[in-house]
């Protein structure tokens, strides 16, 4: 996408603190962080959102992937055993600010209940 932030990251016309990165995924700091582990896990295959997720083989591959890099990355940053949050907001009202499918790793503290 022309003017899509994670797409220009995705293709090196953005900086960004990489975290994580293979074929189908990259995975950045978040640049306002909202725990003190906020974790960007981005598919580098533009979705708009959940909404935009087909339900063939390859789109349920990568989002079941999205979950494994997660898992990999909460290992990797020493949060996995004291717990983190995943989330993936969907559209304005719920607080998706970018266009672009992408989950949230937040970790590194106790985290509030509720939504």
């Amino acid at each position: 996408m022309l003017n899509c932030n994670f797409c220009m990251i995705v293709d090196g016309k953005l900086p960004s603190e990489m975290v994580y990165e293979d074929n189908d995924i990259i995975a950045i700091n978040d640049i306002h962080p909202k725990a003190p582990v906020h974790v960007l896990i981005i598919p580098k295959k533009h979705y708009d959102s959940v909404n935009s997720v087909g339900e063939h083989i390859g789109d349920l591959d990568l989002m079941g992937k999205m979950i494994l890099v997660a898992k990999k990355l909460a290992k990797k940053l020493n949060v996995d055993a004291s717990g983190y949050r995943l989330v993936i907001n969907t559209g304005e009202n719920a607080g998706q600010e970018v266009d672009h499918i992408h989950m949230h790793l937040l970790a590194g503290e106790r985290l509030k209940v509720g939504f």
